[in-house]
Formats: C-alpha cells, structure tokens, sequence
C-alpha cells in the first residue's frame, strides 16, 4: 500500500489540495498519475464531493482516514465494515417508512404504485445488507464435494486412483456371447441344408399350382 502524502500542518488556503511524493528517479507527472489512482485519493475525491453539508473538509485529513481504515481492514480487522452496514441498514429502513408513508397518502395510482415500488426496492436492499452482516460475522464453511457421474442405469464415480498399468479406454470383448445375429445377409439363424418337401406330413405337402381361369 503507498503511503500517505506527507502533510506538513493544515493547509488552509487550499484544503482541497494534496502532495504527491516522487519516487527516486520518478517525474512530477508520473508521480501525479500514481496518485491519482491510488483508491483512497478517489474514494477521498468522491466522499468529499458527498459530504458538503458536513461543511469544508480538507482532503488531506479525509484521505488519512481512509488509509487507516484501509489497514484496517487488510489487516483483518472487519469491525468498520460492520458497524457501516449496520448503519445503512437501519438508514435503508427509514428510506422504506418513508416511502411507504407517501404510498399511502398518495392520491393518484400511479403515485401509489411508484411509492410503493419503490419502497419495497428499499426494503430488498436492507434485507441484503442484514445478510451482508450475517456472512461476515459468520462465514460459510468450505467444503469438497465428491464428484459423481450419473448416467441412464448405471452410475461411475470418480474418486479412486486409476490402476497405473493397462489402457484406460474401454476395450471390445472378442468373447462376446449375445452378439446379434442374422446382422449380415450371408449369416442365419438356421445353417442346416434345405431339403425338398415331401409327403410324410400331409400338411405341409406343397400345393399345386392354381391357375385361376381354369380352376374356378
């Protein structure tokens, strides 16, 4: 983390100011640019723009804050974090009354389902901020879970070791018993010699040949 401007006493001519040290070698500009996009220089710029009715900050004294609570934090302190969004909790709960007040004293509709839209926006945000509290003040475990696939009437898991010796791709049996036959037209079921009909089952002695026009 770069370290904070030195600020030698207040500067009240211009508050809104701040140094930019160089490093060794390091030109004014670059050293500008760095500050420039160091978080708490923006964030400072930004809080500043948001904090007027707290009257003239100095930005110097605003951005020190920030990198203390930046270590803070880095150092795993989350205490700040928490009491931030306990308070905008509570401050989204007072925007939801609010709101849900002018619903109810609106005299159009439209104005009632905008309020109430609204406030219910409102209401989802302090939710999830509560639940932003909860997770920091008691984080989920971490666990591992055993990789399984599942497939039509059988189901593989993958967590033993694989044998090192052999191929690991399946391989065709040759001794295939229910190999399907007749898959081929040379191959049949029956690979007996056909024999002539004859007259030992009357049955199935074959019929002769019917010509329509003669025999009616």
């Amino acid at each position: 983390m770069d370290s904070v401007p030195e600020r030698k006493g207040s500067n009240r001519a211009r508050p809104h100011e701040i140094s930019a040290n160089a490093k060794p070698g390091e030109s004014e500009t670059n050293a500008v640019a760095r500050s420039a996009l160091r978080p708490t220089i923006r964030a400072g710029v930004s809080i500043l723009e948001y904090s007027k009715a707290y009257g003239d900050i100095e930005l110097g004294a605003l951005i020190e804050a920030l990198s203390d609570q930046t270590e803070k934090v880095t150092s795993g302190d989350l205490g700040r974090g928490e009491a931030m969004l306990a308070a905008q909790a509570h401050t989204l709960d007072a925007i939801f009354n609010e709101l849900a007040r002018r619903a109810i004293n609106a005299e159009y509709m439209d104005n009632l389902d905008r309020y109430l839209r609204l406030a219910l926006k409102a209401q989802a945000q302090c939710r999830m901020t509560w639940e932003a509290v909860s997770s920091i003040k008691n984080p989920p475990m971490m666990g591992y879970v055993r990789q399984a696939n599942i497939a039509h009437g059988h189901q593989q898991v993958n967590n033993g070791s694989e044998r090192s010796s052999g191929s690991h791709r399946v391989r065709e049996n040759p001794d295939m018993k229910n190999r399907l036959l007749e898959e081929d037209d040379e191959q049949r079921l029956d690979t007996g010699t056909p024999q002539a009909a004859g007259t030992a089952d009357p049955e199935l002695v074959p019929v002769g040949k019917v010509d329509g026009s003669e025999n009616g």
